[in-house]
């Protein structure tokens, strides 16, 4: 079987230094050792992605290398009995794409405990459709209900809001019942953020205006923010009392040029997100809203499938601030 031959795309160094990215042919004996075998259906396009594939040392530490935070496909062999031949699973954070190689290849080899069963009332694709942004969204939200933020309690903000995250936030805060204001620096998708169901639009220049003063007039019950630095520090300074902030994402910077103020004077609790290493049960029961009173099928509208040949445009853009919505990867078979 180690003889199957198989496409993946491969981030890898130049004599210069530079890092470049190709399609290339590997057998199974280029994966990493693992419990389980698996055949990719369809991966998805994350920031960490981008970066990895650009050769950001932070993320991977060792190239060539094949990036992919997320994969869904079928189980092709296993040692373990926890899982069968024909087993549809979803591989969401761990190590997978960082320093193992990730879904970016038509086979992974993962631990069988990095595996989740997909969910009834999810299709691989939907899986993928949502992936690692998906997830880390709705783990957001559940920050935002278990920290007693209700509908009731006022408007929630989120930030980065044509990103993956952002645009999913958006959809399921409406779902439960939210009022949403949608930040971003692209204005000219105002439509498309009323559409995905934001009560409101706001420029991301008009909102840093007031960044330099310690603390700001209460607008926000809670926040999603996905992009860190002067973005995340302003919304903070604008949360009123015993509000609370999710935090998930550095796409702007991450560093938080912050003062103790919102904390001391109002109560407001900052919420650090982190999908790679969600506890099982908790990452179980979140796929499982997911699937079932938190299924989203107007996801599928945010969503372009690509080919693994078309990642580099697409890897570019998202690295610009260019992207908006989801990038579904369509592995397609083996040769």
């Amino acid at each position: 079987m180690n003889e199957l031959h198989f496409n993946a795309l491969v981030a890898f160094e130049d004599q210069n230094g530079v890092f470049h990215r190709a399609i290339r042919q590997q057998t199974l004996a280029d994966l990493p050792a693992g419990e389980v075998l698996i055949k990719v259906k369809y991966s998805s396009l994350n920031y960490k992605d981008a970066l990895s594939a650009t050769g950001n040392r932070g993320v991977t530490k060792a190239y060539p290398h094949t990036p992919g935070i997320d994969a869904a496909g079928v189980v092709v062999a296993s040692s373990n009995p926890q899982w069968q031949c024909g087993d549809e699973v979803i591989c969401t954070g761990y190590d997978l794409g960082m320093n193992t190689s990730g879904g970016f290849g038509q086979y992974i080899r993962t631990p069988a405990h990095w595996l989740v069963k997909k969910p009834v009332g999810l299709s691989l694709l939907e899986a993928m459709q949502l992936g690692t942004a998906g997830f880390t969204a709705a783990l957001s939200v559940l920050g935002l209900q278990n920290n007693g933020v209700a509908p009731e309690n006022g408007m929630v903000l989120v930030t980065g809001a044509t990103g993956g995250v952002g645009t999913i936030a958006v959809m399921l805060l409406r779902k439960l019942g939210y009022a949403v204001t949608a930040l971003t620096g692209k204005m000219s998708e105002q439509q498309f953020l009323l559409d995905l169901g934001a009560q409101a639009v706001l420029d991301r220049n008009q909102f840093l205006g007031h960044k330099d003063r310690p603390l700001l007039p209460t607008q926000w019950a809670g926040v999603i923010d996905a992009v860190g630095g002067e973005v995340l520090a302003t919304a903070v300074k604008g949360t009123g009392f015993n509000g609370v902030v999710t935090s998930c994402g550095n796409a702007a910077s991450g560093d938080l040029p912050l003062n103790v103020y919102p904390f001391i004077l109002r109560g407001v609790h900052l919420l650090g997100i982190y999908s790679a290493n969600c506890p099982m049960e908790k990452r179980l029961a979140v796929w499982g809203k997911l699937a079932q009173e938190w299924k989203l099928p107007e996801v599928s509208s945010l969503c372009r499938m690509v080919t693994l040949d078309e990642l580099e445009t697409e890897i570019f853009a998202m690295l610009a601030g260019n992207s908006k919505g989801r990038c579904v990867v369509d592995l397609g078979d083996t040769e």
